[in-house]
């Protein structure tokens, strides 16, 4: 019988490659942009390109709060960085974990007992699990406000826009409810489709070791969507209405440098 890959092997292969992939990075740029320093000479701020990986939490308010609770958020982005601190991203985020507030709202009142069960098609409690899950992929544009010599460090605040998907997923782990069979499960589903902005306020660490930078913040997305399905089941009707969410909570990201024009300047006392 060959193995069978669980979602949670999944993510864990999907890390690894992920963390190999950057450990590759970090050995190949760590030779070409560690920046020797004396002590009259500053770090002058730089042209950069740098990618980095990022981890966080958040918590919905408004649409999304009446279903979701907090969720887990990792993320991955490509920046370039000019002389004079603007930055340019192109960033991709993922968010997974966040458990329901309320099941029956979900799969409506038509498929639970009196007692908020699911039974499966033996006449047993069913066994499956929901989970909201977000994506979005987009561009954002940032200033570093730099203190004291190190001028490639400060304060980073950044504001973003693109596109972004959530939804519920349904997990019925024995394939025993009949109602939720093929493509039904999409009628329970709320797969939404719409647009984000982000604001992230935080500071970022660049030293001479420019491998061991990263940075810490308040990350906020607001998120304007409506539903991609064209029917919901548990309401049973279509859902026209407009949703409007935010997620706000707490990120930190690792900085792996790519490309550096370096530059130092000498500073004399006469």
């Amino acid at each position: 019988m060959p193995p069978i890959i669980t979602t949670r092997m999944k993510r864990i292969l999907l890390l690894s490659c992920l963390l190999t992939c950057l450990t590759v990075s970090t050995t190949f740029a760590q030779g070409k942009t560690d920046i020797e320093l004396t002590g009259n000479q500053v770090d002058t701020s730089t042209q950069m390109v740098w990618g980095s990986a990022s981890f966080g939490c958040q918590w919905p308010l408004g649409t999304l709060r009446e279903t979701f609770k907090v969720n887990m958020d990792f993320g991955v982005s490509l920046t370039y960085k000019t002389a004079i601190n603007w930055t340019i991203s192109a960033d991709f985020n993922y968010r997974f974990g966040s458990k329901l507030r309320d099941q029956a709202a979900v799969v409506g009142p038509y498929m639970l007992t009196s007692n908020g069960d699911l039974i499966d098609g033996n006449g047993m409690q069913a066994t499956i699990h929901f989970e909201g899950r977000y994506w979005n992929i987009g561009l954002s544009a940032g200033k570093i406000l730099p203190l004291g010599k190190w001028r490639n460090s400060g304060f980073w605040l950044k504001l973003g826009v693109g596109y972004v998907e959530h939804k519920i997923r349904i997990n019925d782990f024995d394939n025993q409810i009949p109602q939720l069979a093929g493509d039904y499960r999409k009628g329970y589903d709320q797969y939404c489709q719409g647009v984000y902005l982000s604001q992230f306020i935080g500071y970022l660490f660049m030293r001479k070791v420019r491998v061991a930078s990263f940075y810490v913040g308040i990350d906020i997305t607001e998120i304007w969507s409506r539903s991609g399905r064209n029917y919901n089941l548990a309401l049973m009707a279509k859902d026209d209405s407009h949703k409007f969410s935010v997620l706000i909570g707490p990120k930190i990201g690792w900085i792996v440098p790519l490309y550096e024009k370096r530059k130092i300047q000498t500073l004399y006392r006469y």
